[in-house]
């Protein structure tokens, strides 16, 4: 079972939202028509059909609230910028679809009923709810404070990701990031998921659902301890090390699969003596002698090691970035995605 990944938010600035007053003063039907597919908590969206309580009610709760304040539906109806006798029917309906009297009637003004104020405390809570849902949506797609949702490789976390976001936000100072570092098969998950707008992964994804682009490739070096034969060469055919033990990464992840596919071609099927989830934990493991590995230059030189240049076959990965296809972009992540296109060909440190 994999490890669970840390997600990362870089938030520019605090979002302020407005109080739930806003939703339940001076915003008229068409405002508080369509809540969208609002579920009880964030883990769990609901499913709304169109027989939903909650498609249904919306726009009403806050004419109830608005009559359950004045306790008055002229004044409630001058609030809502709405005819009173389209208020009033408003509520009988709505007491007429829950089989309850909400107000007891005296002349022109009303009262909450029991089930009335038992009603109120929920509908209240409702509303804020959907007040701070719909916040919290506007405030991701703000083109200067929006939100991008961005999924990197384990390799790609020290230097290059944090370089690119520092250039970015030169530019964007106030645009945040939710960040998520993975193996590659994970993020298509995610992206398929609606949880991320773009990943950078490796070997460039190819998917009738995603759009993918090559943005830089990588060279990879065969890792050998600093005591081993081969340490005092710098440059090696990978059919040389057709007898050592590998360590490398997990099925599934996109290095992996890279290095099946060069040894394949070299002729020969690597030995595996470990299996691990990251490239300088394999690194590290080189220098203790457990065997050799294919891996991208480390940000910073490990001692212990000595690695070398492949000569055969051509040891390279390419990065890409990936987005599901016909998913709208909003203008935070449309800006971030032309900046990534815009760095291909240089997207990974020199």
């Amino acid at each position: 079972m994999r490890p669970m990944h840390r997600n990362a938010i870089i938030d520019a600035v605090t979002h302020d939202p407005s109080s739930r007053a806003s939703l339940l003063r001076g915003r008229n039907r068409k405002d508080i028509a369509e809540p969208g597919r609002l579920g009880p908590d964030a883990g769990e969206p609901a499913e709304l059909g169109t027989d939903s309580w909650a498609l249904t009610l919306a726009p009403r709760l806050a004419q109830f609230a608005a009559v359950a304040r004045h306790e008055h539906v002229t004044r409630a109806a001058r609030e809502l910028g709405m005819p009173q006798p389209t208020l009033s029917r408003a509520i009988v309906r709505l007491e007429d679809d829950l089989g309850v009297a909400l107000f007891a009637r005296h002349g022109r003004t009303l009262s909450l009923t029991p089930a009335g104020r038992a009603f109120l405390a929920s509908a209240e809570r409702a509303l804020t709810d959907l007040e701070r849902a719909t916040e919290s949506v506007r405030a991701d797609v703000d083109p200067a404070a929006g939100k991008v949702a961005f999924g990197f490789l384990h390799t790609l976390g020290s230097e290059t990701v944090p370089g690119l976001i520092r250039s970015f936000r030169a530019d964007h100072p106030r645009v945040r990031f939710q960040l998520v570092q993975n193996y590659g098969e994970a993020m298509i998950e995610r992206l398929r998921a609606g949880d991320l707008d773009l990943c950078l992964t490796s070997p460039v994804p190819d998917y009738p659902d995603l759009v993918a682009r090559r943005l830089d490739e990588q060279k990879l070096r065969l890792v050998v301890p600093d005591d081993h034969p081969l340490a005092a060469r710098k440059r090696v055919r990978l059919a040389e090390a057709a007898g050592e033990l590998f360590v490398t990464l997990e099925p599934g992840y996109g290095l992996r699969r890279i290095t099946d596919a060069l040894c394949a071609e070299a002729g020969f099927t690597p030995r595996i003596a470990f299996e691990g989830e990251e490239a300088e934990t394999l690194r590290g493991l080189v220098a203790a002698g457990l065997g050799v590995a294919l891996l991208p230059p480390p940000a910073v030189p490990r001692p212990g090691v000595a690695e070398l240049t492949v000569t055969a076959p051509r040891a390279v990965r390419e990065i890409g970035v990936a987005w599901l296809d016909g998913h709208p972009d909003t203008p935070p992540v449309a800006a971030f995605k032309k900046f990534l296109l815009s760095r291909r060909g240089r997207l990974l440190p020199r």
